[in-house]
């Protein structure tokens, strides 16, 4: 008698049984989405993102053009004159600080408005308010009014400001015969006092409503006037010949 056949193809032995399809072993499939990991490592993890391991984005580009001017040909001018022996030794503009003074805000406070906008305007960047440390009873100022506005200018923005100041502004001064060359503080530091803000193209005429003068600081890293005075007239400030 003829033995009867299974036709179940499932019905062979566990040990003979073949994975369905190809699938590759687990050790070898790889995970589903590095996206999430990747974003982990970068937030806080051991492995730095690419913006943190090649640092600060640069903003604009190019430095300024007085900035180049400095590194191309104010320093070997002056290793020439005074002979550095170290080149962290040659002086450099550190910062430049803007201050104006408005008393008479203390009676009109929208002279103050505009003394923020146009210094804002000028140095392009928001200034800070000042106010009065103590009360005087003869000016009518009490402690903490606000009197004036000041903005202090590095990098790449001072020397902006410098080069529209000298090859722009002082130019339009009437009667413009250079400034001058007394106005150091002994370290080094030059003082520039300027009468109104109309000298700055940036300024709209029909929108003054009164004229401010301003007092431009400069600070440098000289040791002596005479160092300073050749630092800046390098530079290309116009000094009184």
């Amino acid at each position: 008698m003829a033995k009867k056949t299974d036709s179940n193809p499932g019905a062979a032995g566990k040990g003979d049984a073949k994975p369905k399809g190809d699938a590759k072993p687990k050790s070898d499939a790889k995970p589903k989405s590095d996206g999430k990991a990747a974003a982990g490592r970068a937030k806080g993890g051991s492995e730095p993102a690419p913006e943190r391991a090649e640092g600060r984005p640069k903003s604009g580009g190019s430095h300024a053009r007085l900035r180049e001017h400095y590194l191309k040909n104010v320093i070997p001018a002056l290793n020439k004159d005074f002979g550095y022996k170290n080149q962290m030794a040659v002086p450099k503009i550190e910062k430049v600080s803007i201050n104006i003074g408005l008393g008479e805000a203390t009676g009109n406070s929208k002279l103050m408005d505009g003394a923020v906008n146009e210094l804002s305007a000028i140095a392009g960047q928001k200034p800070v308010v000042t106010k009065a440390k103590k009360s005087i009873a003869a000016f009518k100022l009490r402690e903490g009014m606000s009197i004036g506005c000041m903005v202090t200018l590095r990098g790449d923005r001072m020397y902006e400001f410098l080069d529209r100041l000298m090859n722009v502004a002082l130019p339009r001064v009437r009667d413009f015969r250079g400034t001058s060359p007394k106005a150091f503080d002994g370290r080094g530091n030059y003082t520039l006092g300027l009468r109104d803000q109309l000298i700055f193209p940036e300024i709209d005429y029909n929108k003054v409503e009164k004229t401010k003068g301003m007092n431009i600081s400069i600070t440098t890293t000289a040791k002596t006037d005479a160092e300073g005075l050749a630092l800046l007239r390098h530079m290309g400030m116009p000094f009184r010949q």
